[in-house]
């Protein structure tokens, strides 16, 4: 552990030149007296360390000196496909190997694509989770992370869609992270399925391994799995007409699939002279179509199918009754 961080003191050093005892404590998450030690102990071992004292003071290393010992650990390197994602990788336990690993990157890199790629992280910043919700913080992920690495598989108790708990034994292939929420893709029974695992209630692991089927993609997987529940999320298509105010809401309103069909209607045919379109609206059954289109206000109107105009209609009606 301790070698561990005094390569990290080292690399710090190498990457980014002169830095306090605060920062390295800081960027390390060791106290102030540990750092003393640990630049005592560089010295020591030979390496040209040395303090600039005053306000704008600072360790720093020799200029010229460089080292040469940045090869990545195993885990360093599993780390890196999540290198644009920090929080997923601290959410999966892999936070500070994710860090070393991009620490050792740079210190291998010459001083000017060193200089390019820091500025790339100055300037462009990839927050994935969407306005008013986080990345979920599971209790079981860590340990699901684990064993979709090890291919162990898991026990779990899951709550299905209507609160009906289930028992299942899964073999985990992969975890997804879309839109804040965070899913299993594992095999369960012979067939593939998907997990939200937010719904997993308990989790036992059976200390059991098993062969993880050499055929399976899970970037395919999950493409292929997105499209079906695309299709079953919204079953029906309404044909409405939308004003220009309406078709710039959509994307808010209905996301990438009613931006999809508007877009796919405004390629489609123009306009009419007050600006209103008719587009093919992919939306829900039941309830949730008639709340996703009133949200619209004036600004749609139902054609297609009789049924949902009439309750929409039936439900402007009671709401007008509320206002006299």
């Amino acid at each position: 552990m301790r070698a561990s961080r005094l390569l990290s003191v080292l690399l710090l050093l190498q990457n980014r030149g002169r830095m306090t005892a605060d920062e390295l404590a800081e960027e390390l998450e060791v106290s102030v007296r540990t750092v003393y030690r640990d630049i005592e102990a560089l010295s020591a071992a030979g390496v040209p360390v040395y303090a600039d004292r005053g306000r704008t003071g600072g360790y720093q290393l020799v200029d010229g000196y460089r080292t040469r010992l940045t090869g990545l650990t195993e885990q360093e390197a599993q780390s890196l496909p999540l290198a644009g994602l920090p929080g997923a990788a601290a959410e999966l336990g892999l936070g500070t190997v994710l860090a070393a690993a991009q620490l050792k990157l740079y210190a291998a890199l010459p001083a000017e694509l060193r200089s390019r790629a820091g500025k790339v992280a100055e300037r462009f910043y990839l927050d994935v989770p969407g306005w008013h919700r986080g990345i979920e913080s599971l209790p079981w992920l860590s340990v699901i992370a684990d064993s979709v690495w090890q291919s162990r598989r898991l026990r779990v108790r899951y709550r299905r869609w209507g609160n009906r708990e289930v028992d299942r034994v899964l073999d985990p292939l992969g975890l997804i992270l879309k839109a804040g929420n965070w899913y299993l893709a594992a095999r369960c029974d012979g067939s593939d399925r998907t997990y939200r695992v937010s719904r997993i209630l308990e989790l036992t692991e059976l200390g059991e391994t098993f062969e993880r089927p050499p055929e399976f993609d899970l970037a395919e997987y999950w493409r292929e799995w997105s499209e079906g529940f695309e299709q079953r999320m919204y079953p029906r298509v309404a044909v409405v007409r939308m004003s220009p105010r309406a078709r710039a809401l959509v994307p808010f309103y209905l996301g990438a699939v009613g931006a999809r069909a508007v877009r796919e209607a405004e390629a489609a045919a123009e306009p009419d002279s007050g600006g209103w379109l008719s587009v093919e609206l992919p939306v829900e059954p039941g309830e949730p179509a008639l709340g996703e289109l009133l949200r619209f206000g004036p600004h749609l109107q139902v054609l297609e199918p009789a049924d949902l105009r009439e309750q929409v209609a039936e439900a402007i009606r009671k709401m007008g009754a509320h206002y006299g």
